[in-house]
């Protein structure tokens, strides 16, 4: 045993002495220096670049022996050394440990790359100045670069052959490297640094540790560098993984990867955060597919103008991706956020490259809607505070990246549900759709709480308030592609029920037209036809309505919240244009004509014809004897409407009751909302007159005057014309009654008035009155 440890100690002696000796060989008589021609020459025959090794080459033997490189550049066969560098370096070295070459292998240690220089250019073409080296490294393989290194690396009786490479680096490290991507075809420049990499354990077999960091900048100009400007797009990330490399197997696996990123549009921009987790993702490079499980994207968005603080959004998913076949499945979404966000589905992608199409499933669980609205800025102002705050919907997508459809969908809108389909082009130049809805009360999504309150002048005063704001986007409409049709069983619009509501609009080029509306509304039908023009300057608008039999006592009471006065079926038609695109300017530029008449009419609770019955036979000093019908019954009510520049007249109104014919004229301005009437109601002698009249009563009209603004106080909209009642009647009674019928006539006529001050506003009977004494003086 003592003999065998005196050999080993011996041979340990000899190879100290035979490496010490080795050592102060190489550095006595070998000078890196003398390696540079040869470097330089093989790197511009196997890659076409020109070498510069500005700097020392140097070594080192111990703890580890390495070389290393200061100063290098390297130029495209095209440029010349005036020109800026395709790659450089600030140091390079690479060193193998010491231990394993005893063993007859080459273990690299490690490897660092500081300082390292990238410029990346594409032309107006779209040629790449990197495209010409990976050509010329395709044609060369490892083999050749060995042997044209061995002569001058492994030096005299030396076979390179008989030591086998670990690739089993213990660090890499990457620093300061800086890379450049100049795009004359974009006008973009983008920058990567300070670029910092590291790996340890790097080997073909086992995962390793992998980190990097770095700042990638964009410009929209070429010269924003040189004109001292700031990006446009400034992002610092942050990647963490294990990296396996399946070399064999031609795969990448990264494993436990976690990226954040952090990026600013603008310096003044709010920073928006972005991490991507994921438990693997694979990379079958062979076979050009991509496969990521367990895949989470968080996002940490902010808006200073829309909201406070940081919106956090979460999207969870699997990808499984075939570049080859050009397919790929997004599977087990989950969108998770704020307000009950919560969005599920799948999507299968197919021509992937080419022209990638999309199809899959969507479902929204109920959340929120009112949050999100206010946070794209948009205010939200509605009649009901509930409004948009139960939302969900279901269906099937499928697209590409010019649209998007859900061919069946499912849409509750809180206590509203619409099924169909629904489309449109992802530039806004096309929508389509095709809904049907079972309830819709529109009250609710209208802006401000008076909705509910609306009576019917505060109705009309809305409907016609001047408004500084467009109403609809004329530049959209010159390109929409519109097609859409929609029905709802029951809809409720300013207090009043639409009934089986059907709308079909069509529409390209800046042309418009609603085809058709159709509706039941208080037992009568609404029918429309329009047309909208956005080809020209100002949009130019038509709209045909048509009225049938719609029974006016429960509208007028949806509107004043009173009973009805009056009944009947009104009836109307007519064609109106317009121009414009504020409501002020539409009411201004309103002409056409509407013809209107009411069937069956009455005024209820409430009989005229007993009241100028009992009135004429007070005036001629008798009684009437006989039953009433508690209403007035309608023989004829209509009129025409003649509409022009915003202001509505007619001069031929006439009703038509039993025994009495009243005929007007008016006009009514739908700017100022100021409006005048003058009707005259006449006895007439019919056969269903309801009393009999003096011939010269006939001649008598009863004028009526009403003027005034719809805000004003309606009771006192109207009033006996005392002058043309006065007008009318002096040539009548003058001469036959003296100073003592007058006091008969106020005594009897006092009951009669008061009805008539009921009936047409206070103090019209006292006008009467005094009119009918000066009648007599």
């Amino acid at each position: 045993m003592k003999q065998l440890l005196r050999i080993l100690l011996a041979a340990v002696g000899i190879l100290a002495m035979v490496a010490v000796a080795a050592v102060v060989y190489v550095t006595t008589f070998l000078d890196p220096e003398d390696f540079k021609p040869r470097l330089t020459a093989v790197v511009e025959e196997q890659t076409g670049l020109n070498l510069a090794l500005e700097g020392p080459i140097t070594w080192s033997f111990y703890p580890r022996i390495g070389v290393s490189v200061e100063q290098a550049r390297a130029w495209l066969p095209e440029q010349s050394q005036d020109d800026t560098a395709f790659a450089a370096i600030n140091r390079a070295e690479v060193s193998v440990a010491f231990a394993p070459l005893l063993r007859g292998e080459i273990a690299v240690d490690g490897l660092t790359l500081d300082g390292m220089r990238l410029n990346l250019e594409k032309n107006a073409e779209g040629e790449a100045n990197w495209q010409p080296l990976l050509e010329r490294l395709s044609e060369h393989n490892n083999e050749t670069a060995e042997t044209v290194l061995a002569p001058a690396s492994a030096g005299p009786n030396v076979d390179a052959g008989n030591l086998s490479v670990v690739l089993n680096i213990a660090s890499v490290d990457i620093k300061e490297a800086d890379i450049r991507y100049r795009d004359e075809q974009s006008q973009a420049l983008w920058r990567i640094q300070p670029l910092n990499m590291s790996g340890t354990n790097v080997n073909p077999v086992r995962s390793f540790p992998l980190k990097a960091m770095f700042t990638l900048t964009k410009h929209n100009r070429l010269d924003a560098e040189v004109l001292e400007r700031g990006p446009d797009l400034s992002s610092d990330v942050n990647l963490e993984t294990r990296l396996r490399l399946g070399l064999e197997e031609e795969q990448i696996v990264f494993e436990n990867t976690q990226l954040t990123t952090q990026t600013r549009r603008g310096a003044d921009s709010e920073p928006q955060q972005l991490a991507l987790k994921a438990a693997e993702i694979v990379a079958r490079m062979g076979e050009r597919q991509l496969s990521i499980r367990q895949g989470v994207l968080e996002t940490g968005l902010r808006h200073a103008d829309n909201w406070q603080g940081s919106l956090a959004l979460s999207l969870a998913f699997g990808f499984d991706g075939d570049f080859a076949a050009q397919t790929a499945q997004l599977k087990d979404l989950q969108l998770t956020g704020p307000d009950g966000l919560r969005v599920s589905g799948h999507l299968n992608l197919e021509q992937l490259l080419d022209a990638p199409q999309y199809s899959g499933q969507l479902t929204a669980a109920p959340f929120n809607l009112r949050p999100w609205i206010a946070r794209t800025g948009a205010s939200l102002d509605t009649a009901s505070e509930a409004a948009l705050s139960d939302v969900a919907l279901t269906s099937p997508i499928e697209g590409s990246l010019e649209r998007v459809a859900l061919p069946r969908l499912s849409l509750v809108v809180d206590d509203s549900t619409f099924t169909g389909d629904v489309s449109a082009a992802l530039d806004g130049n096309q929508l389509s759709f095709t809904l049907e809805g079972d309830a819709l009360n529109l009250d609710h999504y209208l802006p401000g709480a008076a909705t509910a309150q609306q009576a019917s002048r505060g109705l009309l005063r809305k409907a016609f308030a001047q408004s500084e704001e467009a109403l609809l986007p004329q530049e959209w409409l010159r390109t929409l592609t519109l097609q859409g049709d929609l029905s709802v069983e029951q809809l409720v619009l300013a207090g009043l029920t639409f009934s089986n509501t059907q709308l079909a609009l069509r529409g390209e080029n800046g042309s418009h037209r609603l085809t058709s509306f159709e509706s039941d509304f208080y037992e009568g039908e609404l029918n429309a036809t329009g047309q909208l023009d956005a080809t020209g300057n100002v949009l130019e608008w038509q709209l045909s309505p048509n009225v049938r039999n719609v029974q006016v006592a429960p509208l007028i009471e949806t509107f004043s919240e009173e009973e009805a006065p009056l009944r009947g079926r009104f009836n109307l038609e007519g064609a109106l244009t317009t121009q414009g695109n504020r409501r002020d300017v539409l009411v201004s530029n309103l002409n056409g004509e509407l013809d209107a008449r009411l069937n069956d009419g009455a005024i209820l609770r409430s009989n005229v014809s007993r009241e100028m019955c009992e009135l004429v036979a007070e005036l001629e000093g008798r009684e009437v004897d006989r039953e009433w019908h508690p209403d007035t019954r309608f023989e004829r009510f209509d009129a025409t409407f003649q509409v022009r520049n915003g202001v509505v007249e007619s001069d031929d109104l006439l009703v038509r009751l039993p025994g009495i014919d009243v005929q007007g004229e008016g006009s009514f301005n739908l700017n100022s909302l100021d409006f005048t009437t003058q009707a005259n109601a006449r006895l007439v002698d019919t056969a269903d007159a309801a009393c009999q009249v003096n011939p010269r009563l006939q001649q008598l009209p009863l004028p009526v005057r009403c003027e005034g603004h719809v805000g004003d106080d309606k009771t006192q909209w109207c009033r006996f014309d005392r002058t043309a009642f006065q007008a009318s009647v002096v040539d009548l009674l003058r001469g036959e009654a003296g100073s003592r019928v007058e006091e008969e006539l106020e005594e009897r006529l006092g009951e009669s008035l008061d009805r008539i001050d009921e009936r047409l506003g206070e103090g019209a009977g006292q006008e009467l009155r005094e009119g009918i004494r000066r009648l007599f003086n």
